[in-house]
């Protein structure tokens, strides 16, 4: 993407942000709801093969799953450029975390309060790397309401992690999540 000024040509800078999360937390919903593209999106049929191999408790119509990666972009202004990278949930496509994370500066861990469980090797795949995160709870219909604080409780979480309550369909919801990642991302490069 080139912006073309008053005489003179401008390439932005881009600006990487990862969207995970256990497998069917509402990554490919949050990166639609906020990106001004059609997002990229690389999403099979559940199949009968999986049965034995994905875990559907919990979100048992789920019956689409992404098996690469959800892509999508937000322009902010003709300098800064935000690329979404949504990554795959289930663990057979782990594999492919570390290059969608590369050069990414942060992630958001989306949360289903519902599976939780599922939240773990989220944590842990960006805590080990050093990747700065925050972690927002989707609110999905239904499931029941936990604070911000009994997340972080279940989740042992350390008090400098941003929690957010958030709606992943919701597109100003979803921005908010993006800014509150963007604002830890540059207070920890700040700290430094």
């Amino acid at each position: 993407m080139v912006f073309v000024g008053s005489d003179q040509l401008t390439v932005p800078t881009a600006v990487k942000i990862v969207i995970a999360g256990g497998f069917g937390t509402g990554k490919t919903t949050m990166v639609a709801s906020v990106s001004e593209i059609a997002p990229l999106r690389t999403e099979e049929l559940l199949t009968e093969a999986g049965v034995h191999v994905d875990d559907l408790v919990g979100i048992e119509g789920k019956d689409m799953t992404t098996v690469a990666l959800d892509f999508g972009r937000i322009t902010i202004n003709t300098k800064v450029v935000l690329y979404l990278f949504g990554t795959p949930g289930q663990n057979r496509f782990w594999f492919m975390w570390d290059e969608l994370a590369t050069g990414a500066i942060g992630a958001v861990v989306l949360v289903d309060t519902r599976r939780l469980d599922s939240s773990f090797p989220s944590i842990d795949f960006f805590e080990h790397r050093d990747i700065p995160f925050i972690v927002a709870v989707n609110c999905f219909d239904g499931a029941q309401s936990y604070t911000v604080d009994e997340v972080r409780h279940a989740l042992d979480l350390d008090e400098q992690i941003p929690v957010m309550l958030c709606d992943a369909r919701n597109r100003e919801s979803s921005k908010a999540v993006l800014v509150g990642l963007i604002q830890h991302s540059m207070n920890r490069l700040a700290a430094v």
